[in-house]
């Protein structure tokens, strides 16, 4: 019979796990804990998944971010300005500077707002609310260049 420190050691040594793709699908789509276990547990804010909501409002946000970078340049090539007096000192650096500043700054936003998604803001408003309202913005945003894009080139 094997003692309990030989079988300690043999369980250290086999390792069984490996990471694939599969376990990233599976631990998204099919993740067992979605609440917490406990009553007590209910303070702590963060878990090991997130409502596949929070995905489609953390991607549409960066890529509404990404269309409104691309829709600023060409509508500055037209002869617009930038509202916005930060944006506009680092795109007098170069537009490189301004897309990178622009995708860090948002997508830096997006993981804060995904990773306390079950907080409350100021005791009121689930952040989780707060990425839907950035994502509402954005949306409007797009649009609003779209119409002055056409409007311009036309």
């Amino acid at each position: 019979m094997a003692t309990p420190s030989a079988l300690r050691e043999q369980r250290i040594r086999a390792e069984r796990r490996q990471f694939s793709w599969r376990t990233v699908f599976f631990g998204f789509a099919l993740s067992r804990r979605h609440a917490h276990r406990r009553e007590i547990d209910n303070e702590v804010i963060f878990l090991d998944w997130h409502h596949p909501w929070l995905f489609f409002l953390a991607t549409g946000t960066m890529l509404l971010s990404c269309a409104d970078a691309f829709l600023t340049l060409q509508l500055i090539n037209l002869g617009m300005i930038e509202a916005n007096p930060v944006m506009e000192a680092v795109m007098s650096q170069s537009t490189l500077l301004f897309t990178s500043t622009k995708l860090a700054m948002t997508a830096f936003g997006i993981l804060v707002l995904v990773f306390l998604a079950k907080a409350h803001f100021m005791n009121r408003l689930r952040t989780g609310l707060l990425l839907t309202i950035f994502f509402s913005f954005y949306a409007c945003l797009v649009c609003y260049e779209l119409v002055n894009l056409f409007r311009l080139m036309s």
